[in-house]
């Protein structure tokens, strides 16, 4: 494995006030910083769900890997074929090609600080979910760009039985 450096020379601040936010309840997602912002070093949003909400379903990303830190509340966190039940200040970390997904737990809310490195473009990602929740684009366009935003998607028994 070689190591990746990312270059960038100004520090990114993104202040909450001006960063865009996409959706409300029970999804609400803050675009806080791009793969292009850090050099590719990462990416990352903040996700807050409603009590019981899905976050996304089972998808893994082939050259990244994506840390999970709630800031409030609880989350399901699907790992391989592990679900974990995360709480506030918990950490979970998922590596490349590991199938996972998160939902907040059933009866709380979850408050999630998302980061995905070495980073992808992913802002348009979630530009086109929001086209999707509003009707303006199909479920099935996610399949296009699956590539492009490195966010494979498949099924997982592990998570779909998880309240049975």
């Amino acid at each position: 494995m070689s190591l990746f450096v990312p270059k960038f020379e100004d520090t990114v601040l993104v202040r909450d006030a001006e960063a865009e936010v996409i959706g409300g309840a029970p999804v609400r997602v803050k675009l806080l910083a791009d793969s292009s912002a850090s050099g590719g070093a990462l990416s990352t949003v903040r996700v807050t769900l409603t009590e019981g909400a899905d976050g996304a379903r089972p998808h893994l990303h082939r050259n990244s890997a994506e840390m999970f830190y709630l800031l409030d509340g609880e989350a399901e966190v699907l790992s391989g074929d592990d679900v974990v039940t995360a709480r506030s200040g918990d950490l979970v970390v998922v590596p490349p090609d590991r199938p996972h997904a998160f939902a907040a737990a059933p009866g709380s809310p979850a408050d999630i600080l998302i980061v995905i490195t070495p980073g992808v473009e992913r802002f348009e990602y979630f530009r086109h979910l929001q086209r999707i929740r509003l009707g303006e684009a199909t479920p099935e366009s996610l399949l296009e760009v699956q590539e492009l935003y490195d966010n494979h998607f498949l099924r997982s028994e592990s998570w779909d039985g998880r309240h049975h």
